[in-house]
């Protein structure tokens, strides 16, 4: 029995199907697959990959997409099955700091609102992984970007006097239209000016 069967064996045996390997392998090359899926059959592949993890929704290969890959390349004999697996853990610490509702005190000024902002829990714990498999961004970027983002809105609102917290998006949305974004490089400025401040001698 050659090695690549060996291969090929272990990954139909983990439930990847090897129509879809060769579909993600030229994803790799950068052919849009998508737009040559004019079957169901073809559909099918191409949804199962992201099913599998294996292409993100955004149609990127993720990580555990690109293990898959180099995996079926090795040049040793050792038949593993790369698997990432579901961070619960890190959404649950996630899901606790994304606030309840839009009703909040700070600095001993009490806001009312009149939403709750934690939605969808697992459609947002499928999301989140999502995220985290393309490998661009990690659970700890995440969770700091919120962090962020909340503590700003806290803090105008007790500059103006005005609930700015019910402009928070609903976790669910905030995952979907990855509002994260727009703080990552802010988390990353902070970052650097705490380890220049660590570096000072007083």
């Amino acid at each position: 029995m050659t090695k690549n069967f060996l291969i090929f064996q272990k990954l139909i045996k983990k439930g990847y199907s090897l129509d879809g390997i060769y579909m993600l392998q030229e994803i790799k090359k950068g052919i849009d697959v998508k737009l040559l899926c004019d079957g169901e059959k073809l559909l099918g592949i191409y949804s199962s990959l992201k099913r599998k993890g294996l292409l993100s929704e955004n149609d990127k290969i993720t990580q555990l997409g690109h293990e898959i890959l180099e995996f079926i390349n090795r040049d040793d004999e050792t038949i593993i099955i790369p698997k990432i697996s579901s961070k619960t853990e890190d959404f649950d610490l996630w899901w606790k700091c994304y606030p309840g509702t839009d009703s909040f005190v700070h600095k001993g000024m009490s806001f009312t609102g009149s939403r709750g902002l934690r939605v969808k829990k697992d459609e947002c714990l499928q999301k989140f992984n999502s995220i985290l498999q393309e490998g661009e961004y990690t659970s700890q970027q995440l969770i700091d970007c919120l962090k962020y983002e909340i503590n700003m809105k806290k803090e105008n609102s007790f500059k103006t006097k005005q609930n700015k917290m019910s402009y928070m998006q609903n976790s669910c949305t905030y995952l979907h239209q990855r509002t994260f974004e727009n703080f990552i490089d802010l988390i990353g400025q902070e970052t650097k000016e705490e380890e220049v401040f660590d570096g000072v001698n007083i």
